[in-house]
């Protein structure tokens, strides 16, 4: 299912102008239900009246920037997926159940023990024909291409480091490097129709693109070796601007070995995307090239041969007919058979390596081949490709649990760096890009021993109007009232105070208590010292804790510093990273421990924490006993964030892992088989109109559903109700003459006839 903005929807002729605003909230239903064996997709919920559908990768862990490679993971015969997000290195596989003219994976995270380290790209490709998908990829530190050879047999891919540490091209007079940056992605194909697999890359100070011809069918008569030669220094005779995404065609003529070409030509230029198909049927195969902080992919029509290719011509506008590419940054385009209808499809991601420059939330676009695979015609079909299958805040997902509605069930909340805005270009054509932090609302309607989750509010207390990036949650009674104050953290250090009045939590005070620790402040309300008072433990960007001590009252709370290195943690690794990113969490399980998320993406375990709080707490590498549980193959994604907590009431608790991917990471007894699924959203809040907005004197709220019951609520910037209507039916005038000029809150609460609690949305109303 797409999930679409209320801007993707058509808008009804009015005789007033209707002007689209952006979807500050979009809420969605999901409900959590446990798998019964390890590779056993997630049970489906049956299409209802409100057309709810189960999300099959809930706890996948979420997606960015995005490679899709198609692999055997079981050897049944049939290509399955391989998804790399480079955003900490993921990977994800799934298994391909071969149904004809239908995707049909099923999300297997057992099969990830069995893959190398991966580092910023992947190409999978069979370069010894022996029917098994090899692997090329990054080498880290040498600037080149390592391969692992895929030596399979049974029911899982295994795998023989055979290059390190980069493959080699005879250029001039010596075998040297293929030099490949971190930064680009090269084409790893049979350019010459032979049967071995040739290479092109961009030439190491750019502008100019090299060809590796494989000399395995020339030398030896079979395509298992890779021993290359680089005979073209031009290939496709154009040239690729230094400073945006033009092609110039027709720069090097002949393209010959010819050095003074490189010398008079344009200055370096790095950070490319490869796609090597026939886009025209004739044959010759045509470059699809994604360009570093730019959002379109240039389409560029070989004129020659494929060995020998002459680019004539050039497009951005790709592809025609359709929703063009226009993916921010630099976009990296995968093409295979994705429902297994014979007939390839187009899937683009963004390929840029800085992690906050990209679109992240719909980030992964999918276009349908209407054509064929020589010939293709592609129709766009969604911008969230897997993605909607999946739990995705954006960049950076921080999960803590608390009962917020008082019904005895933990509600999940999930913070977040920020959901990608938009991308601009300064005097220096230098990219920039914007993001709002928000927090999401997962609302636990199922029982005490089986949890379901219902995706309420993905801006909960309109947090993203505060501009805020980094939101960090915790929940704790702070003047015992038995009502427990919400206390954000955030990319600036600091500490923002919600307290909580009829029913909604209300901003209170943004600078709490003075605390600043620096940046990105990651709290947790916990009490430490067991004096029946809640402490402050902070994490922060340089990867230490902050301890501060309650030392006020129950009614009153007092915070002072008591030490910024708490149990003397410290989760940077510098071979990584001069910060660590510090995310703790303290839990209660015979005696106080600790856990940590880290910037490298490890989760930090520590125990002797009580009566030890002067002291070094004890690292310990028995996590994934305490959980009952198999340990992950590999450190995933990187800036984690976790939180334990016993969902069931087995007396045996569940580990949920965050990461920079957005997504969330389910590891409890029995996982990773235990995946349980997620439904799709409800249709119930698709097709508000606002209109006018801004407006002056009046504005209308329609509904899609004039059946439904629904009131409407405006509230101010600090979220205090200045003003509530009960109107009777749909479209609804509301009478701003009296508001001062501003920005408001614009709540519609809807009644749900098939759930016990209303449906509510929200949208920034701007009063002229």
């Amino acid at each position: 299912m797409i999930i679409a903005h209320l801007e993707d929807y058509p808008m009804k002729t009015k005789k007033v102008i209707i002007l689209k605003t952006t979807l500050i909230l979009i809420i969605l239903l999901f409900t959590l239900l446990p798998s019964k064996a390890q590779f056993d997709a997630a049970p489906e919920v049956a299409p209802g009246a409100e057309r709810e559908s189960t999300y099959h990768y809930a706890w996948a862990g979420g997606l960015n920037s995005c490679q899709f490679n198609q692999i055997d993971l079981n050897n049944d015969g049939i290509m399955d997926l391989l998804i790399f997000d480079r955003y900490g290195n993921r990977l994800l596989t799934f298994i391909n159940q071969g149904i004809a003219d239908s995707i049909a994976y099923q999300y297997a995270p057992a099969y990830l023990q069995y893959f190398p380290e991966i580092s910023d790209w992947l190409v999978t490709k069979d370069y010894n024909l022996d029917g098994k998908a090899d692997i090329f990829t990054y080498s880290k530190g040498f600037a080149g291409i390592k391969v692992y050879k895929n030596i399979s047999s049974g029911d899982h891919p295994e795998f023989e480091l055979m290059v390190f540490p980069f493959l080699k091209s005879f250029q001039g007079s010596g075998y040297v490097n293929i030099l490949v940056t971190y930064a680009d992605y090269p084409a790893i194909e049979d350019m010459d129709g032979d049967g071995d697999l040739d290479i092109l890359t961009f030439w190491g100070l750019g502008s100019f693109v090299e060809f590796h011809k494989n000399m395995s069918m020339e030398k030896y008569g079979v395509p298992d070796s890779l021993d290359y030669e680089e005979t073209q220094i031009c290939w496709g005779r154009f040239a690729e601007s230094d400073e945006s995404n033009e092609i110039y065609l027709d720069t090097c003529v002949g393209g010959g070995k010819d050095v003074s070409l490189r010398q008079a030509g344009l200055l370096p230029h790095t950070g490319s995307t490869f796609l090597i198909t026939d886009l025209d049927g004739d044959q010759e195969k045509d470059l699809l090239l994604g360009d570093v902080d730019f959002p379109t992919l240039v389409h560029l029509m070989n004129g020659g041969t494929s060995e020998d290719a002459y680019m004539i011509s050039q497009t951005t506008a790709f592809p025609a007919g359709t929703r063009q590419v226009d993916l921010f940054s630099m976009p990296l385009a995968a093409y295979f058979d994705v429902d297994n209808d014979g007939i390839k499809e187009l899937v683009v991601s963004p390929f840029d390596p800085g992690i906050k420059t990209s679109e992240n939330f719909n980030s992964v676009w999918f276009y349908e081949n209407e054509g064929t695979n020589d010939a293709p015609v592609f129709e766009f079909v969604t911008e969230r490709f897997f993605q909607d299958n999946m739990i995705d805040v954006g960049s950076g997902a921080y999960p803590v649990f608390h009962d917020l509605d008082g019904d005895g069930l933990k509600d999940l909340f999930i913070g977040n760096y920020g959901y990608y805005d938009s991308s601009w270009y300064d005097q220096f054509l230098t990219l920039h890009s914007s993001y709002t932090g928000k927090l999401a609302y997962f609302k636990n309607t199922g029982t005490a021993e089986s949890p379901a989750f219902q995706l309420w509010d993905r801006d909960y207390t309109f947090l993203s109007a505060l501009e805020l990036t980094g939101i960090y949650p915790t929940f704790n009674d702070l003047d015992g009232d038995e009502v427990d104050e919400l206390l954000i953290g955030n990319e600036a250090g600091t500490l923002i105070l919600f307290k909580k009045q009829d029913g909604d939590y209300i901003l209170t005070e943004e600078d709490f208590a003075d605390i600043d620790v620096g940046d990105y402040s990651a709290p947790q309300l916990i009490d430490l010292d067991r004096d029946g008072l809640p402490d402050l433990v902070i994490g922060e960007q340089a990867g230490n804790l902050n301890y501060y001590k309650n030392t006020g009252s129950q009614t009153a709370p007092d915070f002072e510093l008591v030490t910024d290195s708490l149990g003397k943690v410290n989760v940077t690794d510098y071979n990584v990273s001069y910060d660590g990113f510090s995310t703790p969490f303290v839990f209660d399980h015979d005696g106080y421990q600790l856990i940590v998320g880290s910037e490298q993406g490890k989760i930090f375990y520590f125990r002797d924490i009580e009566e030890n709080l002067s002291g070094k707490f004890r690292e310990s590498d028995s996590l994934f006993a305490l959980i009952d549980t198999v340990q992950m193959s590999f450190d995933e994604g990187k800036r984690t964030s976790a939180t334990i907590m016993d969902l069931n009431q087995d007396e045996v608790p569940e580990l949920i892992k965050g990461n920079w991917s957005g997504g969330l990471r389910f590891f409890g007894k029995g996982s990773p088989g235990v995946q349980p699924g997620i439904s799709s959203p409800s249709v119930l809040t698709e097709g508000i109109l606002i209109y006018p907005n801004p407006a002056k004197q009046y504005v209308y709220v329609e509904l899609p559903d004039n059946r439904r019951a629904f009131s409407v609520a405006i509230r101010d910037m600090n979220g205090r109700k200045v003003a509530e209507f009960q109107p009777e039916n749909s479209p609804v005038r509301l009478d701003l003459t009296e508001f001062e000029k501003g920005i408001y809150i614009l709540e519609v609460t809807i009644e749900n006839a098939r759930k016990k609690n209303p449906i509510r949305w929200y949208e920034k109303l701007i009063k002229l």
